[in-house]
């Protein structure tokens, strides 16, 4: 989940698990789940037999080169299959889109796909309304060439294949070289460069962490470093672990940051705005934010990519951005159509195409043979790097109260960064609302 691609002007580049939890009606939508098709029970993939179908695809890349590149895309599938039409419902933003599938769904209209996190995803297998994915992807020959973080991000904690991947991507650090020579190798590093090009004006990172309705990019950095330091803040089932040695590391981290001059808080993507602007020296998010901030800076100077810094306990990332759903409302001549589309999604050469031209990055390792990908990554570099990152990255776990806890977290990065609270203080705070929000999803 990303608080740090761009699609969308609100949604973008956060990870935003969504600035709202499901709602009330996203809560009771086992009775839009009944299908009388085989496909809604897993047992069966759907014949493709070629009848006429029109299927619609609720997404939220609705600008820039996202919104292009899907409609190429699509464009080209309809040309190759003349049967099937795509009808793409694009969303302002991720929030919205959230909140437009809940509502189609509780009237029992759903999309045929969707773009979904996987803590809504969480909530759409548990009310039946999306199909299990396992035999669909036991039938695909590209999923075997899928980075192994990406199949393990298409599953939920019951070892279900419940999501088909699309625009995925990790965190790395931007950066000025007149300001920083080297990237940073560790995190203390990273820390004595930037408190080295705190002056004057220049405030070296500025990061925002978001707020209770809706994490961004600074929660996403502080989760990164609390894992490179020892401890997720989530177990493994979705657990909030705020309070784990790693977690208040981190934050101590941070205040220092703060007090050495080198960190300070904004809003709407702060980190890029100071880069471009000639007052910080780096800017950490998604792999997907390369091209923005290339406009940022400009012929300013020469943009600096590389791999996020390791922690005492060795390097981490985060595996962020969506997946796609197939709902189990549809028709099995629908859903036979739209897992053709979603397979051509991410075919070689369409994933190829879509990284090199939205900075996301490509789901198989058969995508990067592709000359338009290698074509690509001759002009940057990182991407390769980045995309071996898939194997190992780690997913926020798939729980319906991620998006809250990690609110709540953005609460608690505010109140130690600017001082209201300590570092342990703010932690075990945010950790209470988390496990209020857990056990009021249970």
């Amino acid at each position: 989940m990303t608080r740090n691609i761009k699609p969308a002007p609100l949604a973008g580049r956060r990870r935003t698990l969504a600035t709202t939890v499901l709602v009330a009606a996203g809560l009771t939508l086992s009775a839009c789940g009944t299908g009388s098709n085989t496909a809604a029970s897993g047992s069966s993939v759907p014949a493709d037999t070629g009848a006429p179908a029109t299927i619609t695809f609720m997404e939220a890349m609705s600008s820039g080169a996202q919104k292009t590149a899907l409609a190429k895309m699509t464009k080209d599938f309809m040309d190759k299959n003349p049967n099937i039409k795509v009808e793409l419902q694009d969303q302002p933003d991720y929030g919205t889109l959230q909140t437009k599938i809940n509502a189609q769904t509780a009237a029992g209209t759903p999309p045929t796909i969707a773009q979904v996190y996987g803590n809504w995803a969480d909530e759409f297998a548990a009310s039946q309304v999306i199909v299990p994915l396992d035999d669909y992807a036991a039938q695909s020959d590209q999923y075997k060439s899928f980075f192994a973080g990406i199949k393990k991000d298409m599953k939920l904690t019951d070892g279900k294949t419940w999501m088909w991947p699309f625009n995925k991507s990790v965190v790395v650090q931007y950066y000025n070289p007149n300001m920083v020579p080297a990237a940073p190798k560790t995190w203390d590093e990273f820390a004595a460069a930037a408190k080295t090009a705190s002056t004057g004006n220049t405030v070296a990172l500025s990061m925002d962490p978001g707020s209770s309705s809706g994490p961004a990019g600074g929660t996403a950095f502080f989760e990164i470093l609390a894992e490179s330091m020892g401890d997720t803040v989530f177990a493994a089932d979705g657990t909030p672990q705020f309070t784990k040695d790693g977690a208040v590391k981190a934050m101590d981290y941070l205040v220092k940051m703060k007090k050495d001059g080198s960190l300070m808080l904004g809003t709407n993507y702060p980190g890029q705005a100071a880069l471009g602007g000639g007052t910080g020296a780096f800017d950490l998010s998604s792999v997907a934010s390369y091209p923005y901030n290339l406009k940022a800076v400009g012929d300013k100077f020469k943009l600096g990519v590389a791999a996020l810094p390791s922690g005492s306990k060795g390097s981490a990332n985060q595996l962020a951005g969506t997946n796609m759903a197939l709902f189990a409302k549809s028709s099995d001549a629908e859903k036979a159509a739209a897992w053709k589309y979603m397979q051509f999604l991410t075919s070689p050469e369409e994933m190829a195409y879509w990284s090199a031209t939205t900075g996301y990055l490509p789901v198989s390792k058969d995508a990067m043979d592709q000359p338009v990908f290698k074509d690509y990554a001759a002009k940057t570099p990182f991407v390769t790097e980045a995309a071996t990152q898939l194997d190992s990255a780690t997913p926020l776990p798939p729980k319906a109260w991620i998006s809250k806890a990690s609110g709540a977290l953005a609460q608690a990065i505010q109140a130690a960064v600017n001082g209201t609270a300590s570092s342990k203080d703010a932690l075990a705070a945010a950790q209470d609302s988390a496990m209020k929000a857990m056990k009021g999803s249970q």
